[in-house]
Parts: structure tokens; C-alpha cells; sequence
């Protein structure tokens, strides 16, 4: 069993910002994987989360379920609903794939990492401290710095939707993040890595 989480902020307003590019890169892979009639989220009160479950057979392995998560506590206690899902399921950390933004890389850029600290994401640290390990996977889906005429701060960069030019690389990203994904429960992350991984 698998738990794939996209980090975000719920609600409407939160929608198209940056820092909710976690949540986009899981709607994309559930519309890649299943006809669209059929990507139904469930609003879980228990799990304080969205959920959808899918059943995923790879051609040399059993068939295995994936549990994918949008949390609804906000970013910063996105720990609260990982472990909730975690410890329910008894899912061990390193069958947890985290898919989140990150200002250290350029918009359009991809990384997937196992372990290691947050790099100052307050989401990706709450997380950890509430499984009490940094032993997961992690999508790092670049989304840029501001630039030095937006004196705003990384704060409110990361609240803020995309800018019109860069578009076309966000949904480019979005597509790479569902196929490394599909990849990744094919073979490994590894084989993920390796292919999608931003050089």
C-alpha cells in the first residue's frame, strides 16, 4: 500500500496559488489514471482530508492500493492528516510520497528526493514531525523565487497564482509529476528519478 499526499491549502481561495501545486500534481495524475467520471474525491472528516483510492496492478507485481490525500488542515499542520491516514493504514514512511512546491528550484523544474530536512518547507516540517522521521519520498516541484522587483517576500509569493508566462511550464511539470509517479508504482522511484528528475 502506497500513500501519495499533495500538499496545498483548501478552499476556493487558495486554489490556483503556488503553494497549492502539490494538489494540482495529484488531480492531474488521478486524471491521467482514471477516466474522468470517475475521479471522485470523498470528503473524509476522520482523516481530515480529501481522499481517493485507487487500485494500481503493475504488469510484474501484485496488485497494490493507493491511497491518495489532499489534506484539509492547512499547510502548516499537514502532519496532522498524513499521520492520521499513516497510522490508520499502518503505512510505512517510506511507502509515503509527498508531491510539494519548493522556491529552490525554477518554475517548471523536478525533483524526487528520499529523506533529508524540509529546506525551510513548513509543511514538509510538520509532516516530519509528526511521523517523527524525515524517511519519505518527496516530489520537489519547482515553483521559483520572486524576483527582486517583488519585494513582497516568499510568503506572499507563495500565496500568489502563477504569473501569465509561466504557465505553460507549470502544466508541463504537472504532466511530468503524473508520469514519474505512474513510474514510480510500475518500477520504483528510482526508475522515476532517473528519468524525471530536472538535471
Amino acid at each position: 500500500m502506497k500513500l501519495i499526499v499533495g500538499l496545498g491549502n483548501p478552499g476556493e481561495k487558495y486554489e490556483k496559488t503556488r503553494h497549492n501545486v502539490g494538489f494540482m500534481a495529484l488531480e492531474q495524475f488521478l486524471k491521467d489514471f482514471e477516466p474522468a467520471k470517475q475521479t471522485t474525491w470523498e470528503n473524509n472528516i476522520k482523516f481530515k482530508s480529501d481522499i481517493a483510492t485507487i487500485d494500481y496492478q503493475p504488469n510484474f507485481s501484485e496488485l497494490q492500493k493507493i491511497i491518495l490525500v489532499k489534506p484539509k488542515t492547512f499547510m502548516n499542520n499537514s502532519g496532522m492528516a498524513v499521520a492520521l491516514v499513516a497510522n490508520f493504514y499502518k503505512i510505512k514512511p517510506e511507502d509515503i510520497w509527498v508531491m510539494h512546491d519548493d522556491v529552490d528550484f525554477p518554475e517548471g523544474s523536478m525533483r524526487i528526493r528520499f529523506g533529508g530536512a524540509s529546506a525551510g518547507h513548513r509543511g514538509v516540517m510538520n509532516i516530519i514531525d509528526d511521523l517523527g522521521t524525515d524517511k519519505f519520498w518527496r516530489f520537489r516541484l519547482g515553483i521559483g523565487r520572486p524576483g527582486e522587483s517583488q519585494h513582497s517576500g516568499v510568503e506572499h509569493y507563495v500565496l500568489d497564482t502563477f504569473s501569465h508566462q509561466d504557465h505553460a511550464k507549470v502544466r508541463e511539470m504537472l504532466k511530468h509529476a503524473s508520469k514519474a509517479l505512474l513510474l514510480g508504482l510500475e518500477q520504483d522511484l528510482e526508475a522515476a528519478m532517473n528519468k524525471y528528475n530536472t538535471k
